[in-house]
């Protein structure tokens, strides 16, 4: 496939679905469902290690994904975009949160959770990843 036959999906079009569409639909099961949803897609998208989710999430379009920090059973990440286009104020993150623990629990072992906070001031979203060394999977 040459790269003249790669058609992609404008913004605009994303986020009408993500932002609306999706959050209509759902309505007051939005992050539980999302989260859900990430979780099914991780396992429909199975990773070899985590730093493979740093190219998933920019390859849909989710933004960038650094790790800040790893400890035995916890890690950190935030989640920003280009030139702002992070829907910081609009925007559910639960999908990705949800993503972001299914692929952390694949590959530990253990029972894993992840718990996304907004920073609207830095225009970011901050992932913690937490699991369970005494529940293994």
């Amino acid at each position: 496939m040459t790269t003249t036959d790669i058609k992609t999906v404008p913004n605009f079009g994303y986020e009408l679905i993500r932002d609306h569409v999706l959050s209509n639909i759902l309505g007051k099961h939005e992050d539980d469902i999302l989260y859900w949803a990430g979780k099914d897609l991780a396992r429909k998208f199975p990773m070899f290690t985590m730093d493979e989710a740093t190219s998933f999430f920019q390859e849909a379009g989710w933004g960038i994904l650094t790790l800040e920090r790893l400890n035995k059973d916890e890690a950190f990440y935030v989640l920003s975009g280009e030139n702002d286009s992070l829907q910081i104020t609009k925007r559910c993150f639960r999908l990705e949160a949800g993503f972001i623990a299914q692929q952390q629990q694949k590959l530990s072992g253990y029972l894993t959770e992840c718990f996304e906070e907004k920073s609207i001031k830095t225009n970011n979203v901050q992932f913690h990843v937490k699991w369970d060394l005494k529940e293994k999977i």
